[in-house]
């Protein structure tokens, strides 16, 4: 949500922790309610926090324009969870008609994405770390899921166009993350069959990052001189170029939501610098071109490449997709802080 909300230029949504004090809600165009109970008393716990809410609007003086509930696909189908979540649904909707504020239930189906917890309500999140760890992924019940990226569920609590749920099998998600796995161990690029694959392969990729970076390449020489393969994309060509870059200057200073980008140093030494968006930590990668080794860019990480040496710096770059200037994928943002 923060990610998203950075990249469209809102700024970071102010976070209310008491949901039933006015002075937090008074006035806001938009109120998302995000929280959420899914373990223990999730009948109750899930209405008690949509009572809170609903004592903070009939407390404000000016209503918010519009509030969002993030409901579930699952509400009303007669578990607890899902009775509870219906029922908190009729508590908001309740309490916006007497303010006069909108309401907009957004039922979210299967929600998954970068850096998700494993083992915790994420079966995408969970097959992604088990084969990072190199556990192979079973699958003890093979049901239809409605499959939802984190940035496109944002965007439905925003307000703002999003791609909708893709239906897909759990044995046929895990073989998916299998075949992705696979390519990937070899520093290879996964053919992706449709925009699900993308998500799924930066989802991956999440939990495979920082480790094996950078990924050392084999160095081919004769006494003609040097061979490297750059890149072995799968079922899709993207885009490459490359950059010559001065001493102590700088490449970068943005993040992608989901860009698939690859930097090689051809020449030259650099330090390659990254940092998760929302946190604090930086993490340096040096590279030199007589020791070809790449870094892909994870998708909501800040990053950036600086000529650290004292000659000319030469760099190979890989994009999954060809530039569009009209929908770059590419926001500004300092990696260091």
């Amino acid at each position: 949500m923060r990610v998203l909300a950075r990249a469209l230029g809102l700024g970071d949504p102010v976070v209310v922790d008491d949901l039933s004090s006015p002075r937090a809600l008074a006035g806001a165009d938009r109120v998302l309610h995000l929280a959420g109970i899914n373990r223990g008393d999730v009948d109750g716990g899930n209405r008690e926090l949509a009572e809170r809410l609903a004592t903070g609007l009939r407390r404000c003086a000016t209503p918010p324009r519009t509030v969002v509930f993030a409901n579930s696909v699952r509400a009303g189908d007669g578990t607890p969870y899902g009775t509870g979540k219906a029922a908190a649904a009729e508590v908001l909707a309740e309490a916006t008609r007497w303010s006069g504020s909108a309401f907009e239930d957004v039922r979210l189906p299967n929600v998954f994405g970068e850096h998700g917890r494993p083992h915790y309500n994420s079966v995408v999140a969970t097959f992604c770390r088990q084969l990072v760890d190199g556990v192979a992924p079973r699958v003890h019940e093979d049901r239809e899921l409605r499959l939802l990226h984190a940035t496109d569920a944002a965007a439905l609590l925003l307000g703002r166009p999003a791609a909708g749920p893709v239906r897909c099998g759990v044995a046929h998600l895990r073989d998916r993350l299998t075949g992705i796995a696979q390519r990937y161990a070899g520093g290879e690029i996964p053919a992706p069959a449709d925009r699900l694959d993308v998500r799924l392969f930066n989802t991956y990729r999440s939990h495979h990052f920082p480790a094996g970076m950078p990924f050392a390449l084999a160095l081919h020489a004769d006494d003609r001189g040097r061979l490297v393969e750059a890149v072995r994309a799968h079922g899709g060509g993207g885009q490459v170029f490359v950059s010559t870059t001065r001493p102590g200057a700088t490449r970068g200073g943005h993040f992608h939501l989901a860009k698939v980008e690859r930097f090689l140093v051809l020449r030259g030494t650099a330090e390659i610098r990254v940092r998760r968006l929302l946190h604090a930590g930086v993490r340096t990668f040096r590279v030199r071109g007589d020791r070809p080794a790449f870094v892909d860019m994870p998708a909501m990480w800040a990053h950036e490449i600086i000529n650290v040496g004292d000659s000319e710096l030469l760099t190979l770059f890989w994009a999954n997709e060809v530039h569009d200037a009209g929908q770059p994928d590419t926001y500004p943002e300092r990696v260091g802080r």
